[in-house]
């Protein structure tokens, strides 16, 4: 049977576009399924740039701390940033019981500046915000904290060898001398001292939370950078929890300085 004639398309008509092909399911189901993969491969890379980036960071943080604690030295007869005499101790939220006890405080409950916030009134200039590191594992406003110092008690990222004083009551009797730079003697171990600041890796049971002592721990608790004496950083791996405070039980709350110390003195064994 013969078809139907076709008729001639009249001279200079447009032609007629072929019609347009959509994707199949098939189709769009392979793309999905490539670009899943791709998200897959690419996002932990993202991820380790990003921590890596503020690892980096972190370091030049402490560096800076660094220069600014010689610095601070170099005005104050050699010695450290030390003090002040510490209050009477009438409450879990004072985390400054003892003078030269290691310390994340910036200010006192009064307010007075203490330990690395003493750096604050003129060795770190505009350059406040190195007080925290940018890899802490939970929101810290530092300009709040910031804002405190000088009226309330306030707190930055790192922990800072105030001395070497684990207990929870001071003595008013005794004043002790602000360590020198260069005669730092022994740790309890019998090695040099040699560790100043260290990344808080701290966590504690929930309950204290009334008492505003909250977990404050950073790069995700496997790594903690170290500001030692003569000015270099290190980052130290944080196998088996080597430089974790950890206070979860509350049997060893009253352990808390002892813990902070041993963080250090595993600083000063690495080479």
């Amino acid at each position: 049977m013969r078809g139907e004639p076709s008729i001639p398309r009249p001279e200079g008509a447009p032609r007629r576009p072929p019609p347009a092909r959509g994707f199949t399911l098939t189709e769009l189901l392979v793309v999905i399924a490539i670009v899943a993969l791709l998200a897959t491969l690419l996002l932990p890379a993202l991820a380790a740039a990003k921590d890596s980036g503020r690892r980096a960071a972190c370091v030049s943080n402490l560096r800076q701390l660094g220069i600014a604690i010689h610095a601070y030295a170099g005005d104050h007869d050699g010695r450290l940033p030390f003090g002040p005499q510490a209050p009477p101790f009438t409450s879990p939220a004072s985390f400054y019981p003892a003078t030269g006890s290691p310390t994340s405080l910036l200010s006192l409950q009064r307010g007075d500046p203490v330990a690395l916030g003493l750096l604050l009134a003129g060795h770190l200039g505009e350059q406040r915000r190195v007080l925290f590191c940018p890899g802490a594992d939970q929101p810290v406003n530092a300009a709040a904290e910031l804002a405190k110092v000088g009226t309330a008690q306030a707190q930055g990222s790192y922990y800072y060898r105030h001395g070497g004083s684990t207990r929870l009551f001071d003595d008013p009797a005794e004043v002790l001398p602000a360590p020198r730079l260069d005669q730092l003697g022994q740790n309890r171990l019998g090695l040099p001292v040699r560790a100043l600041v260290a990344d808080t890796i701290f966590l504690c049971p929930p309950d204290l939370a009334a008492f505003n002592v909250l977990p404050r721990t950073h790069h995700r608790q496997r790594r903690a950078n170290i500001l030692y004496a003569d000015g270099h950083v290190e980052t130290r791996a944080n196998r088996e929890a080597a430089y974790t405070v950890d206070l979860r039980d509350h049997a060893e709350i009253r352990a808390a300085f002892d813990k902070i110390l041993r963080v250090f003195e595993r600083a000063d064994a690495e080479p």
